[in-house]
């Protein structure tokens, strides 16, 4: 009697054991060893049942994920067609409301733009590629991009010392730049604005930063910024906001490597500083 006991407590002890060590719980059953004795046999079938409909669930509800994946990045692919013949059709007849019109396919354009990296930033694969990029060439894309913006709204833009190599991938980049520079244009000071673009380099990455003196944020918001929906108190008293720009940032650059870092003082503006790395070996941990 008294060695059956010391059979069934060593056999349900090493199973403790095991499950106390392991990061990954679903794991248990592969782990543990064959029992000698019909109690644990019933109970290794029981969890081995569980183990297998466990993972044919995971496999079905990953199925289902890129399949929508698939699916917004075909609907992203077809959108693009009718905003670039809309595009067309205002440069082949400029005049004011047309004008209007452009300014309005442009925020359309955005928000696709955000649809296609929120997909991407919830997918396992990895769908981008880390390689040698020119730092200067990736903010003036994007600068470029936002030139109506600047001209619009009065802001005075000053890059400096960029020219800088680093490791990322470049699209993934651009939009991230992208997000932070669309945001310090929207909340931008009524007097004199003006959009600060610089980087310095250290041993093994490069900072970008880009500063502003706009409306700054909150205390209260600050830590809030990259939450999923977040708009906050400008959100809400300077424009609709979705809340996601930020949060995707974010999200791609922990895929990427990257480190993204804001401050802000209500009334003189933000700063928000990117961390590169200058090696593809290296990567940076987002706190």
């Amino acid at each position: 009697m008294a060695l059956e006991f010391m059979k069934y407590k060593n056999y349900y002890d090493e199973i403790e054991s095991i499950l106390e060590k392991l990061d990954k719980k679903y794991l248990l059953p592969e782990m543990i060893e064959e029992a000698n004795f019909i109690q644990g046999e019933k109970l290794n079938c029981i969890l081995k049942e569980i183990s297998r409909d466990m993972h044919e669930n995971v496999k079905y509800y990953k199925d289902m994920q890129e399949d929508y994946r698939e699916y917004i990045e075909a609907w992203v692919h077809e959108i693009k067609t009718p905003i670039a013949s809309g595009k067309l059709i205002v440069t082949n007849n400029q005049n004011e409301v047309t004008n209007k019109i452009d300014f309005q396919l442009d925020r359309i354009e955005g928000f696709v733009e955000q649809v296609l990296y929120y997909s991407r930033s919830n997918n396992v694969s990895k769908d981008y590629i880390i390689k040698q990029v020119n730092l200067d060439t990736v903010v003036r894309n994007v600068v470029k991009r936002n030139y109506r913006d600047f001209i619009h709204k009065k802001v005075k833009l000053h890059i400096k010392d960029v020219n800088e190599i680093i490791y990322t991938d470049r699209k993934w980049t651009e939009f991230i730049i992208n997000q932070i520079i669309s945001n310090s244009i929207k909340y931008s000071s009524n007097k004199e604005p003006m959009i600060i673009i610089s980087s310095v380099k250290k041993v093994n990455s490069v900072m970008l930063t880009i500063e502003d003196n706009g409306v700054g944020i909150i205390d209260k918001d600050i830590n809030r910024v990259f939450e999923k929906g977040f708009t906050g108190d400008n959100g809400r008293r300077f424009s609709k906001s979705t809340g996601m720009g930020l949060y995707i940032c974010k999200k791609l650059c922990l895929k990427l490597g990257l480190k993204i870092d804001i401050a802000s003082d209500v009334n003189k503006g933000t700063k928000v500083t990117l961390v590169f790395p200058m090696s593809s070996m290296t990567t940076f941990t987002c706190d």
